[in-house]
This record gives C-alpha cells, sequence and structure tokens, in this order.
C-alpha cells in the first residue's frame, strides 16, 4: 500500500515544475563543479557552480543519466557525472586521517578514475559524438596530480561534477546523439528479467535492485531488500522477492526522494525524534503547504512583521480556525475535504534499509477531526497565557510534548515519536510509555508545567475514560485530585508566610505525596499550621476556608496513589496553583 500510493503519487508530481521530477533512467543530482575543455579535448578550466544561499554554498540540482550514485566497495562509475574521485582520480584528503589512510584513499580515487576511464572509452565508437570524444581524449591526457592546481576542487571537489565544452551552454550528457544512446541502454537492459509486477499487475521487466532514498539519516537505503539468505524464498534472490517493474520502483522511488530531499522538502517533511515523516495528498491543497509547520512550530501564528509569506500566515489562520470551530471552516483549507486523500509515512534510518516507524492514510477532513478530538483532548487552561513574555501555545507542538519526557532532548525516548504521532492523526490511544515518562519527569523535578498538564489531562481522558475539566473543578471529589489541590494550597500558605526558601515542601515532599500521601500529608498539615499563624486576619480566615473545603470529602488519606490518581494529583496541583493566580469573576468561576 505504502509503494502504491507514492507510484500514484509520481504521477501528480512529474508534471509540477516546482518538483523537477526526472523522467525514467535519469535523476537530479546535486552538481558542485564543471570540467570546462576546449572542442579537442584540452582542458580549459574546473569551475565551481555553488550557489550561495542563506550564508551558504549550495550546490546545483541537474539532471543527470542514471539514478543515485551507487554504492559498495567496488568501483561503479557514473555516466558523464560522478564526484572528484571518479571523474578525475583527486578529491580532498583529509588531512586529519594518519598518512597510511592518506594513501590508501589517493590509492582508491586512482583506480576509480581508472574505472570511470575504462567504461566512458568503451562506449566512445557507439556513441560517436565530438562532445563525448573530446570528454575521452581529455581522460586519456589527464593527470590526477593535477587536481592540486584547481582551487575549485579543492573547495567542491567532494561533491558531483559535470562535463561542459567551451562555448556550450548544455553540458555533454545532454547532447541528443548521448541522450539517445543512453535511452537505447536502458531499453536493452530492461529486457533482461520478466515477471509480473505488484504495483501495476503487468508482465513487464522486473528491477534488480529497489531504489535508494535520501534524505532518511546519513545514508541512502532502499525501504525494501533482501540482504540475507534466510529472507528470500522460492529461488528468488535480491528484489526479486518483492518484484516491482523497473519503471514502478523509479516511480515510486523518485517521487519518495522528492518528498525526503527534493526541491520542496521543506513543504513535505519534518523530524520528530529520530523519525522523518513525510505527507502529502493525492492532488495540490493548501493543506499541504502549511502542515509540516503546524506541526513543528505549533498553533502559533507568526507576527505579521515577521512572516515573510502572507499567504502562508492566512492558511495558517484557516487551519487554526478549522480545528476551534469544526467543519464549517473545513471548506476555507480545501475545496472537498472529504474526498482529497491524505498520506502520512513515519522513516528511520537502519542499517541495510529504511525502517518504517507508521503508514496512515485518511481524507483530509478525518485528518482534521482527529486534530481537533486530539487537542480538545489535552487542553488546559495555560500556565501563561497571551501578555505574558512567553505565552503557552494554544495547540502544542508535537516536539514540545516530547521534550516533557527526558531531561535533555537526545535522551528522549525513541519508541515514542511514532506513537505519539499516530495517536494525534488516527485518533487512536496515546502511548502509555509517554504518560509513564512525564510522570517520573515530574517526580524527578517536581514541576508541573502547562505541557505536561496537557499530557495527563490527554491521557486520562482518551485512554481512560475519565472526564477531566481544562481548569479547576470545585466539584471533583477523587482522592488523588483532592491530595493535588491540597498539596498545592500548603505550599502557597509556606510561600505567603516564609517567601521564597531554599528547600520548599514541593522540593522535598512532591514525590511521596503524590505516591504515598497517608505516610506524608499528616506532617505536612502539623506544618500547614505553623505557617498558618504567619498569615494576615484576612488571609488567614481564606486560606483557612479553602483547605477546608478540599479535606471536606475526604475522610482518610489513602495509602498508595496508583498511575491514574498519580496523573489526577497533578492536575489537582497544577489547576489549584494556577488558580491561586488566576482572577475570579463574580460567580466564583475561573476567567
Amino acid at each position: 500500500m505504502i509503494l502504491q500510493s507514492l507510484h500514484d503519487l509520481y504521477a501528480r508530481l512529474k508534471d509540477d515544475p516546482d518538483y523537477q521530477i526526472a523522467p525514467p533512467g535519469y535523476s537530479l543530482q546535486k552538481i558542485s563543479f564543471k570540467v570546462v575543455l576546449r572542442p579537442d579535448g584540452e582542458l580549459f578550466n574546473i569551475e565551481d557552480v555553488r550557489r550561495k544561499e542563506a550564508n551558504t554554498w549550495q550546490p546545483q540540482r541537474i539532471q543527470v543519466p542514471g539514478d543515485n550514485k551507487p554504492s559498495g566497495q567496488g568501483f561503479n562509475p557514473c555516466f558523464l557525472w560522478d564526484n572528484g574521485g571518479y571523474m578525475l582520480g583527486f578529491k580532498p584528503v583529509d588531512e586529519k586521517l594518519s598518512e597510511e589512510k592518506q594513501a590508501k584513499q589517493r590509492e582508491r580515487n586512482l583506480k576509480s578514475f581508472l574505472a570511470f576511464l575504462e567504461r566512458h572509452l568503451a562506449a566512445e565508437e557507439e556513441i560517436s559524438n565530438p562532445a563525448y570524444s573530446a570528454v575521452c581524449r581529455f581522460l586519456k591526457s589527464w593527470d590526477p596530480e593535477q587536481g592540486m592546481n584547481h582551487p575549485a576542487l579543492l573547495e567542491a571537489g567532494a561533491g558531483f561534477g559535470l562535463f561542459q565544452i567551451m562555448g556550450q551552454t548544455k553540458f555533454v550528457h545532454e547532447e541528443a546523439s548521448v541522450k539517445q544512446w543512453w535511452d537505447d541502454k536502458l531499453r536493452t537492459s530492461q529486457e533482461d528479467s520478466l515477471g509480473q509486477c505488484l504495483l501495476t499487475g503487468q508482465t513487464t521487466s522486473i528491477a534488480r535492485l529497489q531504489p535508494k532514498i535520501k534524505g532518511i539519516g546519513d545514508k541512502q537505503a532502499p525501504i525494501a531488500s533482501f540482504k540475507e539468505k534466510a529472507y528470500e524464498s522460492y529461488g528468488k534472490t535480491q528484489a526479486y522477492n518483492a518484484p516491482v517493474s523497473e519503471e514502478a520502483a523509479f516511480q515510486y522511488g523518485t517521487a519518495l526522494n522528492a518528498l525526503t530531499d527534493g526541491k520542496m522538502k521543506t513543504k513535505h517533511r519534518f523530524r520528530l525524534a529520530d523519525t522523518t515523516v513525510v505527507f502529502w495528498t493525492d492532488r495540490p491543497s493548501p493543506a499541504e503547504d502549511i502542515f509540516a509547520q503546524f506541526i513543528t512550530s505549533g498553533a502559533e501564528l507568526p507576527d505579521e512583521e515577521e512572516a515573510q509569506d502572507e499567504g502562508l500566515r492566512q492558511k495558517l489562520q484557516h487551519f487554526f480556525e478549522a480545528l476551534k470551530k469544526g467543519h464549517e471552516e473545513y471548506a476555507e483549507i480545501d475545496d472537498n475535504p472529504e474526498q482529497t486523500r491524505f498520506f502520512i509515512l513515519g522513516l528511520s534510518p537502519n542499517a541495510a534499509r529504511i525502517s518504517v516507524r507508521f503508514f496512515y492514510q485518511s481524507t483530509l477532513a478525518e485528518l482534521l477531526d482527529n486534530l481537533r478530538k486530539h487537542y480538545a483532548d489535552m487542553q488546559v487552561i495555560r500556565q501563561f497565557a497571551e501578555g505574558s513574555k512567553r505565552p503557552d501555545p494554544i495547540f502544542p507542538p508535537l516536539w514540545m510534548l516530547l521534550r516533557q519526557t527526558a531531561r535533555e532532548s537526545k535522551e528522549i525516548p525513541p519508541v515514542l515519536s511514532g506513537p505519539l504521532l499516530r495517536a494525534v492523526i488516527s485518533g487512536a490511544h496515546y502511548p502509555q510509555g509517554l504518560y509513564a515518562a512525564v510522570l517520573r519527569r515530574i517526580r524527578a523535578d517536581r514541576i508541573v508545567n502547562y505541557m505536561r498538564a496537557c499530557i495527563i489531562k490527554g491521557y486520562l481522558t482518551r485512554n481512560l475514560n475519565r472526564e477531566v475539566n481544562m481548569a479547576l473543578d470545585f466539584n471533583r471529589t477523587d482522592p488523588g485530585y483532592r491530595a493535588g489541590r491540597l498539596f498545592a494550597a500548603l505550599e502557597k500558605t509556606q510561600k505567603d508566610a516564609l517567601g521564597d526558601v531554599g528547600s520548599s515542601i514541593r522540593d522535598r515532599y512532591y514525590s511521596s505525596a503524590s505516591s504515598t500521601p497517608q505516610s506524608v500529608f499528616p506532617r505536612l498539615l502539623r506544618t500547614y499550621q505553623h505557617h498558618l499563624s504567619k498569615l494576615n486576619p484576612g488571609a488567614k480566615v481564606n486560606r483557612e476556608k479553602l483547605v477546608q473545603n478540599i479535606l471536606d470529602p475526604i475522610h482518610d488519606f489513602p495509602a498508595h496513589l496508583n498511575q491514574a490518581e498519580q496523573g489526577l494529583f497533578a492536575l489537582g496541583y497544577y489547576h489549584q496553583t494556577k488558580s491561586f493566580y488566576t482572577k475570579m469573576n463574580d460567580s466564583g468561576a475561573t476567567e
């Protein structure tokens, strides 16, 4: 289903100039330099073709023959393009390496160049093109030691390069006769292995290897591969175990690479912990333009002065209104959200192939419904609202929620990101590990902030079917919730009486109070009487009345609180603490 959806996506993207999709047998590669030759094959110059973007030098994306750069321990030269080691036998060597390793790199560069030379000389007679012959004459006369004399190679030689004849605007591989020879070669090579394609159902040439995907980790790898004999069956080897035609394999691989590493990648992908998430719709939709922005940046609109794209800002505004108001606003996002299909795919790097963390598809309307349900389940009164220096987001981005599970971002459990995103977009249960990790962090640092309160409320509401108010609930009698409210009141009384102290009751007793309240609260109530005596008469009466109201339904403190009650303890503490700093209206409700 994943490959089929990507195969269908190719048909949509191939004619869109924004994506620069290459035709079968070709690919877009990042080109950093070009070797400019005279018509007789003599070297004219080696030039850096990178462009400066956002204060960094970026290579140009140019269509070249062949797919991605072949990998492996052998020598796999590309046709009329490659890195400096293959094209010229010269590639900058890391001077931090030992002299022995540097010598091995230089030796490999020389062997790579000889393989590149042999491949191109073998095809010269068949191609019979003056520009191509000039390349061959240059390769035969070129000395790799001369690479040191060309600054462009020292700067950009680690990237890919192309050949060009002086005075020509196109590259050698773009010559008509060269392209015709290449296309003929492709048709001949695709007649070797015939079979039924799993994606199209047609009997045609089957791909021996699945396409490699870029932009997922440091290395390129396929989604499907069969490296060990144990995974093969019926005498089939390599990708023949999952037969996909050459054409279909190219199409799904090209479509996925356009999302992960293409010109429009910032529109279609985002990172969530160690997972790269890509998404698309089956037809152009404004939702594609804003989904990544929404998920990664949260639901706060950029300031009008800072917004560089007013159109994007308006789309985000419509998206937020749809989440707040519902179906009546969906039409502002898409003309037909009930029919527009939405796809989201989570990928992570692995040793031999890319790991698929999750795949989800639905209509755009269903996605919006699930997003609305997610934020409704997690909706809690904000700790710092508008007007604060750092207001809490109404719609917290997922990375902020995951950040609450660990002391540092690198310690976030990798198994949480996929299940959390799946729960958000599909309406499934939140991962139990997310809730447990947040409770552990609260016990460790004794902080119950807005994000952690959102996670706790969401888990209790969706997973345990516990109805929880977004703000202080005066009528809730759960022992855990009441104990949390009481703990907040006792802490506030200490602060009002003594000011900021080095070690408050929260610092000393939160962990035990939230898990074994019976062993802690009698002692805290005795201390509370001492603190209460230091308040002024009016504050003393109000605080005593509040504590009595909280204690009224509690006949005895429980010996232990389970995980659900510990979550209610944290929410009761958060709600009561927030109410101390929130203005009340005439009816006593939180404004």
